[in-house]
């Protein structure tokens, strides 16, 4: 798509967390390949206590490459979503070159390794709330000043497991379902101001996340080299369709939509994009 095409979003600014490779980077060039110009922010680094490795600047520099082969401006940044002040240093910035702000997406987000509940370290679970809900907080906290061109589209991004629960994944699944209630009190401050605030709950998707030596080692102890698709044989019990592993691609979409006009009328509403997992019995 050329930068003068329209889209689905066009000519909007998107605000998105953890843009450097996985779900991030997916929302960024879906919502430029529809229009919208992209502030992108990621921490860049590892994440202590975390069993995979984080993004890189290199990860940052591709997706600003994809962006562009859409015709669209993108603006980033190293910034931790732990750090308010990081995340505002870097929505000057974008705002400052872009124009506007009109969607968020709350996006940065870890997986702790599996563990029971009594057994989760005090650091993994502090490092799970301050990135994942406290995170979320932040983004939105950071966002709002510049939103006031009249009315716009947040995007939080949750989890089946913010939904339903897991075994063994007590300290996520706790603060993915603190997104919900933060999402649900946002909508209601916001409409008014006409900005919509939903949450997305995405099953198990094929991305750095999922796809690392860690996980796959706890998942499948039983293989001396397991993959991330030997692994996916156990989660995607979770899933009720017949499809263990889904495309980031498919998250992205749910958000294009959430972020059109075609869901104007939607607030408040946490939407599943996971193969059935929360309605399995």
């Amino acid at each position: 798509m050329t930068g003068n095409r329209v889209g689905r979003v066009a000519d909007k600014v998107a605000f998105i967390t953890g843009a450097a490779r996985g779900q991030g980077r997916e929302h960024a060039i879906r919502l430029a390949e529809e229009g919208a110009d992209i502030i992108a922010v990621d921490v860049c680094k590892d994440i202590d206590g975390v069993g995979y490795p984080g993004a890189s600047e290199a990860d940052l520099a591709d997706t600003v490459d994809l962006v562009e082969k859409s015709g669209r401006r993108i603006v980033t940044a190293k910034a931790d979503v732990r750090d308010l002040e990081s995340l505002r240093a870097a929505l000057d910035q974008g705002v400052a070159t872009l124009g506007a702000l009109d969607i968020v997406v709350a996006n940065a987000g870890i997986s702790g390794t599996p563990a029971p509940a009594a057994l989760i370290k005090e650091s993994a679970w502090q490092t799970m709330l301050d990135i994942n809900i406290t995170g979320v907080w932040h983004t939105v906290k950071a966002a709002l000043p510049h939103m006031t061109n009249g009315g716009g589209s947040i995007i939080l991004v949750s989890s089946m497991l913010g939904l339903r629960g897991g075994g063994y994944m007590a300290h996520y699944a706790s603060a993915k379902h603190a997104v919900v209630g933060l999402m649900n009190s946002l909508a209601n401050e916001l409409a008014p101001q006409w900005i919509r605030v939903n949450s997305i709950h995405p099953g198990n998707v094929l991305t750095p996340m999922l796809d690392n030596e860690s996980f796959c080692r706890t998942l499948r102890p039983d293989l001396p080299n397991p993959t991330v698709h030997d692994a996916a044989e156990i989660v995607g019990q979770f899933h009720m369709l017949p499809k263990p592993l889904i495309e980031a691609r498919a998250i992205s979409n749910a958000v294009l939509f959430l972020a059109s006009d075609e869901a104007q009328y939607i607030t408040g509403a946490a939407l599943p994009v996971d193969a059935g997992a929360v309605a399995k019995f």
